[in-house]
């Protein structure tokens, strides 16, 4: 009798080219989350927010190019439990993957609470927790339904959302109250102000949440290898180049930042340069965009569950099998849909300190691995050029990630060093007290299959070993 792994495994299909990939990314991230925090951040940085915006874009890209790294040597759908779990070891890889699943299992749920915050604000009738609910079911359909139909929608929204952006940019380009001499001062940071950029720039990090999930879409990707480092890279540029152009105009529609509540400042610029009909417009777009980042960011997490599920990790009746019809792994959906039910209950103070901790020690684990897999070890390369590429620029991604991360708040520590310390016990239990190796996620193909990740077959061949936790 076969044993489970020897059987055909489930299997996602290749559907997704870059353009598909690209919007799934810039969905994740949302252009309109600039909006989110853009009063308190402007506050935090003394009315510098663009400059804040370009140090964590800098910090993102740097991080961006070590992911972009990493797949190549490992196409399928990997993220930073896969790389550091092939570089590091098991150990190293588990712990990684277990702080990155803090930012993927919640960020579906911020979504969908600050979706319910806004419906709430515009139709108070309905009780905030009615409407994060209803939206949640809506996201769960849409998963249901295969990550072909996401694409579709989320061509949709970044078109809507882009058409807002245009109208606003060209409204506060006619209306800024700011001198030509005047214009880049948000800029240019005063002395002794680098520190608040910094404190800044840690909580700008959570716009750009959603580049790195881009490579969880390795096993549904045409030639992964080149599609999905590109396509990182292009979410994380143009997500970035859009976040600062937004912080930008604004900062010359309202030099003084002086809003009456800094949580709903993007309303209140939006009213400013369009009166009430482009700020009812951007709370229409703002709830779209919500959706549109839980949808994927639910679709990302479901793929990572559904892989610890096709190979024991979690039960595999529940969570390793995919929908006969419609080829989506519904047990994995239907989970992290019960995870977002806490956005019924929790502040988004509460919520929004989960996330940071897990991405930030991810982006830093992605970063060592890239120079150590191809300075030291199995892929080490030599010459200028790899130095500069496989050393110089992770070092630095390295560098600034660790900074941003000592800049999160100590509520945030707190969480993330809890949640570090279960897993800590969790793997000490499946290795005995480290005595063995822990259990490895089995997720597309490697090694001897690169071949066959690189053709356009509308499967995946067996998998083999290795796969990511996140």
């Amino acid at each position: 009798m076969s044993s489970p792994t020897s059987e055909k495994a489930p299997q996602l299909t290749r559907v997704l080219r870059l353009p598909a990939i690209v919007l799934f990314g810039l969905t994740y991230m949302s252009p309109v989350a600039v909006f989110t925090t853009y009063g308190i951040v402007n506050d935090e940085t003394a009315g510098h927010l663009p400059a804040a915006y370009v140090l964590a874009l800098g910090v993102m890209l740097l991080t961006a190019h070590s992911y972009g790294r990493m797949v190549r040597s490992f196409p399928a759908a990997g993220s930073a439990y896969k790389y550091s779990q092939r570089v590091f070891g098991g150990h190293v890889g588990f712990l990684t993957g277990w702080t990155l699943m803090l930012d993927y299992l919640f960020l579906p749920m911020v979504s969908f609470l600050l979706a319910g915050i806004y419906l709430h604000a515009q139709f108070p009738g309905v009780p905030q927790g009615v409407w994060s609910v209803l939206v949640l079911l809506l996201v769960l359909v849409f998963n249901v339904l295969g990550v072909k139909f996401i694409s579709k929608i989320t061509a949709i929204i970044m078109g809507i959302t882009a058409l807002l952006l245009v109208v606003f940019v060209t409204l506060s380009g006619v209306q800024s109250e700011v001198s030509a001499s005047d214009a880049f001062q948000s800029f240019i940071p005063e002395s002794g102000q680098w520190t608040l950029l910094a404190g800044g720039a840690a909580i700008l990090a959570l716009s750009f949440l959603g580049f790195d999930a881009v490579s969880t879409l390795a096993e549904e990707a045409h030639n992964p290898r080149k599609t999905i480092p590109l396509g990182i890279i292009l979410t994380t540029a143009i997500g970035g180049g859009l976040f600062i152009l937004v912080a930008w105009v604004g900062s010359l529609v309202r030099p003084d930042n002086n809003f009456t509540d800094p949580d709903s400042a993007g309303a209140e610029l939006m009213e400013t340069v369009g009166g009430s009909a482009l700020s009812g417009a951007f709370t229409a777009v703002y709830v779209l965009g919500c959706i549109g980042s839980a949808m994927v960011s639910q679709a990302s997490v479901s793929r990572i569950i559904f892989s610890m599920g096709r190979d024991g990790l979690l039960p595999r009746t529940v969570f390793g099998r995919l929908h006969p019809k419609f080829g989506t792994p519904v047990g994995a959906l239907i989970a992290v849909s019960a995870v977002a039910l806490l956005s019924t209950v929790l502040t988004l103070d509460q919520a929004v300190v989960m996330i940071n901790f897990g991405a930030l020690a991810a982006f830093s684990m992605v970063n060592l691995s890239v120079i150590k897999h191809y300075l030291f070890g199995k892929g080490r390369t030599t010459g200028a050029r790899s130095l500069l590429v496989n050393g110089l620029l992770p070092g630095l991604g390295f560098a600034s990630t660790v900074w941003l991360w000592t800049s999160l708040t100590g509520e945030t520590f707190v969480v993330g060093l809890v949640w570090m310390a279960v897993g800590v016990l969790l793997l000490a239990i499946s290795t005995r007290f480290f005595t063995r190796q822990p259990p490895e996620l089995h997720m597309g193909a490697e090694g001897e299959d690169f071949a066959a990740l690189e053709t356009e077959t509308p499967t995946v061949s067996r998998p083999h070993e290795g796969s990511p936790l996140g």
